[in-house]
């Protein structure tokens, strides 16, 4: 899952579909630099890790955020931030004696 947030055009997907909700693949695709084939392809990478998923709308393909999932992460990085708090406040005492 972090592997495939990893890289800044998948963050900036994910951004644009939390901002914006669901939207098609050309909506999305207008403000990247990348083919619509390059931003499925993309949307794909976070599709199997269960961050986002589509569906058929017309003659659409609507792509849009498992918000579960998302906070899933979320709580993830809660998590690892809180054990870093406590390793540094450990770290900073043992340096203070």
């Amino acid at each position: 899952m972090f592997a495939a947030l990893g890289d800044a055009t998948r963050l900036r997907l994910v951004s644009r579909l939390s901002s914006d909700g669901p939207m098609s693949i050309t909506r999305l695709a207008e403000d990247f630099d990348i083919t619509r084939q390059a931003v499925t392809k993309h949307l794909r990478v976070m599709e199997t890790v269960g961050l986002v998923h589509s569906t058929q709308q017309g003659r659409e393909i609507v792509w849009e955020l498992e918000q579960a999932r998302l906070a899933e992460v979320r709580q993830h990085l809660e998590t690892i931030s809180t054990e870093w708090d406590r390793t540094l406040g450990r770290l900073r005492r043992f340096v203070e004696r």
